[in-house]
C-alpha cells in the first residue's frame, strides 16, 4: 500500500468503491495544523470529476490499470465486438463503456482500459479525433468560407454533425471526439 506522498498526476487509485486518476494534486503545508494532500479526481467508470483531500500521510490503495490496443470490428445486439491488435482475441463491450461509440466505424483503433487486478473493462476510448467522411449535406456554396455559419451533415457512421457551408457530400473531415465537434477538412492529395 501506498501513502499521499506517491500521488502524482495519472496515478489511479480506489476510491469510495471506484477508481479515479489523478488529474492534479497539491501538497499544502500550512503553518499551524497538519499538512495535507488536495486533489483533483477524474472517475475511469463515470463521466465525473471530484474535487478530494487527503491528510499527510494517509494510506491509499493504487489501482493497477492497463491501456490494450483493440481495433472495432462490428456491431450487433450484444454490444460493440472489438479485436486485440496483437493476441487477435475478440472483446464485445457494452455501449455504455464506450467513449462517443456514434464515432466508431469499422477497423477503427481504439484503447480498451482494464483493471488489471480484477481483469475487468473500465472503458473504451477512442483516439482524440477521427476521420470521417461525409454522406450526406446540402450543397455549399463558391466562396462561402468567410462566415461561421454551420449546416448539418451526416456522417458515414450516421451520426449528424454540424459543419461550415463549405463543406461537400464525400468530403473527408476530421471530427474531434471529447467534443463531438467538426475540426477540419481533410485535403486527400496530402494525406
Amino acid at each position: 500500500m501506498a501513502n499521499t506522498s506517491d500521488i502524482k498526476n495519472g496515478l489511479c487509485i480506489v476510491l469510495n468503491n471506484d477508481i479515479y486518476s489523478v488529474v492534479e494534486f497539491q501538497h499544502v503545508k500550512p503553518g499551524k495544523g497538519a499538512a495535507f494532500v488536495r486533489t483533483k479526481l477524474k472517475s475511469l467508470t463515470k463521466e465525473k470529476q471530484i474535487d478530494h483531500t487527503f491528510n499527510a500521510g494517509v494510506k491509499i490503495h493504487i489501482a493497477r490499470i492497463e491501456r490494450r490496443p483493440y481495433q472495432f470490428l462490428y456491431k450487433d445486439s450484444l454490444g460493440y465486438t472489438f479485436m486485440h491488435t496483437d493476441t487477435f482475441e475478440q472483446l464485445t463491450i457494452e455501449p455504455s463503456l464506450i467513449h462517443t461509440p456514434q464515432f466508431l466505424k469499422e477497423g477503427q483503433h481504439v484503447e480498451v482500459i482494464y483493471h488489471d487486478d480484477e481483469n475487468v473493462v473500465l472503458k473504451c476510448e477512442l483516439p482524440p479525433s477521427v476521420l470521417l467522411r461525409i454522406t450526406y449535406t446540402e450543397p455549399g456554396l463558391k466562396g462561402d468560407t468567410a462566415t461561421k455559419t454551420l449546416k448539418p451533415a451526416t456522417l458515414e457512421t450516421g451520426v449528424e454533425i454540424r459543419v461550415p457551408l463549405f463543406i461537400n457530400n464525400e468530403d473527408l473531415v476530421k471530427i474531434d471526439t471529447r467534443t463531438g465537434l467538426y475540426m477540419e477538412r481533410i485535403n486527400e492529395q496530402k494525406k
